[in-house]
């Protein structure tokens, strides 16, 4: 989604409290991988609270092309699926926007179906190296042709007879690990990955929903998953709870301005996916569960966050895999408390949306934060209080957009963002709802 048009926003403090109840976005993850899934299945699958944001919309798109029928039906979406090496080819290049996610793990579905097909994304995608999945994907067989530094757009042969994969991240990511399985549900015999610590687990969860035969064992201090090839995947409905990283945002606003009580409904609650909450508690956060229950397979609940005075944190590298997409609220969280956070082990930041790590370090020196960068680790020195008045760069980048604006509601002068427009990719009705609470953020 390349944007003509900036919408550039003012956050500042409220007059009051922020107080409310609230449902954020389905689960980005869970919503890519639904209508994913759904596709690859036979026969059709409901699909309840799907993130209806432009990277899962760029996710339906591309399913429809490769064959997939896909129609909204009043709130829910229904996927009728081709079945496993079932997919056509694509009459046109898969645009994927600004979603790595949906760009590596359908990198990983074509791997194994002999098809000839092209993605690419916007000027932001463009940037992001797919070597990571590329790599490993090319032993199943398949070829792929990229520009230097394995960056979109991306030309995609799939492997006519695939070979199925074993394979050992370097790295955790849940992204490569299910692009690798995916890949592995059109090759005969067992795909077998090892992750060296435990990532997102929302790719086996759901297989194992959709039929495929799936087992997870621990290796060391991480896992080693395994999966029949070739099942036959059947529809299975699918109720996305409401995304943790979404919920970061009002629950950060919510610990940031005095006497607020902000509730996040039916949010999503898997522990590798729940590191900020971890942390949250760690800093003093008054976080309370209520109403704790499984819906297809992931447990859920009701989150309130309450105002606290927070108290700095040392953050282990073996946490980010839980919380990698919540460090650059968490970074504003750290800016308000009194004393200095560390955050290790954010290698991972620098090839997302941006080079999320230095964009964080400059989101806060430019609202008057003390914060340094010691090799993939962040130093933020808070003093109690966020100066802010700065001019944040977003860099098309949705998550940095929203913690500028967060920050905005603590800081003692308006903080500045120079595009909202990109917030739409995760978190469409982000700014309404916050304005609900009693933020005040507003058209610069």
């Amino acid at each position: 989604m390349d944007q003509s048009s900036p919408r550039p926003q003012i956050s500042r403090r409220p007059a009051g409290a922020l107080n409310g109840r609230l449902h954020v976005p389905g689960d980005k993850s869970i919503s890519h991988r639904a209508l994913m899934f759904g596709a690859l299945a036979v026969g059709q699958t409901r699909i309840t609270g799907l993130l209806e944001g432009e990277d899962v919309l760029r996710t339906a798109a591309a399913m429809r092309a490769l064959g997939a029928e896909i129609t909204r039906e009043g709130a829910d979406w229904l996927v009728s699926g081709r079945g496993i090496g079932g997919l056509v080819e694509p009459k046109d290049v898969l645009d994927m926007g600004n979603s790595g996610t949906a760009a590596r793990l359908l990198a990983g579905i074509l791997a194994t179906h002999p098809l000839y097909a092209v993605m690419t994304g916007d000027a932001s995608l463009r940037t992001r190296p797919m070597s990571r999945v590329t790599v490993p994907l090319a032993q199943t067989g398949a070829q792929f042709f990229a520009r230097e530094g394995g960056r979109l757009p991306l030309t995609i042969l799939g492997a006519k007879e695939p070979m199925p994969l074993t394979y050992r991240l370097p790295v955790a990511s849940a992204q490569v690990k299910s692009a690798v399985l995916l890949a592995g549900l059109n090759a005969p015999g067992f795909t077998e990955v090892e992750e060296p610590e435990p990532t997102r687990d929302h790719s086996e969860n759901m297989l194992r929903h959709f039929g495929a035969d799936v087992t997870v064992t621990q290796a060391g201090a991480g896992r080693h998953i395994r999966l029949k090839g070739q099942p036959e995947l059947r529809a299975a409905d699918v109720a996305v709870p409401g995304d943790p990283s979404s919920a970061a945002f009002p629950v950060a606003a919510a610990l940031l301005v005095p006497g607020s009580a902000v509730t996040i409904a039916n949010v999503g609650l898997n522990p590798l996916r729940t590191g900020l909450f971890l942390t949250l508690r760690e800093m003093g956060a008054k976080l309370v569960v209520e109403n704790q229950r499984l819906e297809g397979g992931e447990p859920v609940g009701d989150l309130t966050a309450h105002f606290s005075a927070l108290r700095p944190v040392d953050v282990p590298a073996e946490r980010a895999p839980s919380m990698i997409d919540e460090y650059p609220v968490l970074a504003v969280l750290c800016a308000a408390a009194n004393g200095t956070s560390r955050l290790r082990g954010l290698a991972e930041l620098r090839v997302k949306e941006s080079d999320r790590l230095a964009a964080t370090a400059a989101l806060l020196r430019v609202n008057g934060v003390n914060v340094e960068i010691e090799g993939d680790d962040l130093l933020v020195h808070g003093t109690g209080e966020i100066p802010g008045g700065g001019l944040v760069e977003t860099h098309m980048d949705h998550r940095l957009a929203m913690s500028a604006l967060v920050m905005g509601q603590a800081a003692r002068e308006a903080v500045r963002i120079d595009d909202a427009s990109f917030i739409d990719t995760s978190f469409p009705a982000f700014l309404k709802l916050m304005r609900g609470l009693g933020a005040e953020m507003v058209a610069a």
